[in-house]
């Protein structure tokens, strides 16, 4: 029966519903299993049959999620417990050494879910600052451990959880936020990148304090913004904008709906030696304010659109997409001939194919000629599992105007 560190219990799946985990993605589904046994708790490890009593992997049960089991692991003599977490933990890190090095930079996602062996946990690293977000049932059943081995492994100051998305009520736990080990700076959090150093609300800040997955889109941008007029909409902390003035840009005009990002991107700019002469801000609904700017006849080289997520399943994929639609076209009308539109969607539910057609449609109904020049996506330390393809969220465009 295999090693279970403690008494059998299991899911067995309905006759078929085994192959994707022969394929080994680490989700199993509510319909594909046809009974439990053994009265498991939320978040305990579970083995997981085929109808016919094959052992196909070890997972951590979640009775009240569509997602009703992750995967720890596919070895039936492995036994899921702290030393395995701490194994899995040490393993990510060690993965994450020489990107940090190479990137100039104190901050990087130490621990990105499933594609770590980690489901549901979800680690960054702003200088001597961690914070540590968990999203499953399988994540907060070893909450304790995981936040003892992060302290142990990474020598941080300050442990502070963001255990507040949505994606928890979907998994039945609570929102829970707050100090788990320190305290934070009494200065505020700061993390260098690309030679700018930047303030991070851990606290208050959207996902664990800063976009992480675009460090290497915000330093392309910087390059391709020297002497262009840019518009950098949803702009949050600002970090596309300091880019584009570090890139020598002509201009940067900076749109969110959210005062509070607003003062911490004027803040951020103030924390760098750039000319804030050349940097513009409004506090405006981006879906509002493009069609303020086309009405006032404003033009501009370089376009950023980085909106929040619309579509957190492939359900909601429909409806993001005439959002999605609506924001590009009017940036299109917006961009100069030879202007460049960088488009981006972290929407899981949105796919790199979907995105690509609402581009296309936006183009046509702008009635302007565009053509991709490049594509974007995260940074290396949020690797995608091969066969987790849902890992595989950010994804971005580079257009031309023709």
């Amino acid at each position: 029966m295999g090693l279970s560190c403690g008494p059998m219990k299991q899911l067995i799946l309905k006759p078929g519903r085994e192959k994707s985990l022969e394929r080994r993605h680490p989700w199993i589904f509510s319909g594909a299993v046809a009974r439990v046994q053994g009265e498991p708790g939320i978040g305990d490890a579970v083995a997981v049959r085929a109808a016919g009593g094959a052992f196909l992997a070890w997972a951590a049960f979640s009775p009240a999620s569509q997602i009703r089991a992750r995967v720890w692991s596919w070895h039936e003599a492995e036994c899921i417990d702290g030393n395995l977490l701490r194994a899995r933990l040490h393993q990510a890190l060690a993965a994450r050494e020489r990107l940090l090095a190479a990137d100039d930079s104190d901050a990087m996602r130490l621990v990105h879910g499933e594609s770590d062996g980690l489901p549901g946990v979800i680690i960054d690293r702003y200088a001597d600052v961690v914070v540590l977000q968990l999203l499953s049932a399988g994540a907060e059943r070893w909450r304790d451990e995981l936040a003892a081995a992060v302290r142990e492994l990474t020598g941080c100051a300050c442990i502070y959880e963001r255990s507040d998305a949505d994606v928890r009520e979907l998994e039945g736990l609570p929102a829970r936020s707050g100090l788990l080990h320190g305290s934070l700076p009494a200065a505020g959090v700061q993390m260098r990148e690309h030679g700018l150093v930047y303030g991070v609300d851990v606290a208050q800040g959207h996902k664990t304090g800063f976009y992480l997955d675009q460090r290497d889109n915000r330093k392309r941008i910087g390059a391709l913004a020297r002497g262009r007029d840019v518009l950098n909409c949803f702009c949050y902390s600002g970090g596309f904008t300091l880019n584009a003035l570090a890139g020598a840009a002509k201009s940067v005009l900076s749109v969110d709906s959210s005062a509070d990002a607003l003062a911490l991107a004027r803040d951020n700019l103030g924390r760098n030696a750039l000319d804030a002469s050349r940097a513009e801000w409004q506090e405006a609904d981006v879906f509002k304010y493009l069609r303020v700017l086309r009405d006032q006849g404003r033009s501009f080289d370089l376009i950023v659109l980085d909106p929040p997520k619309f579509a957190p399943t492939a359900a909601f994929a429909e409806k993001a997409a005439r959002g999605y639609k609506d924001i590009n076209l009017l940036a299109l009308k917006l961009l100069r001939p030879g202007g460049l539109l960088a488009s981006f969607s972290c929407s899981g539910g949105v796919s790199a194919e979907l995105f690509q057609k609402i581009l296309a449609g936006a183009a046509l109904d702008a009635d302007v000629d565009a053509a991709i020049v490049g594509r974007f996506a995260a940074a290396a330390d949020h690797p995608v599992l091969l066969s987790f393809p849902e890992g595989d969220y950010l994804k971005g465009l580079l257009v031309r105007r023709a």
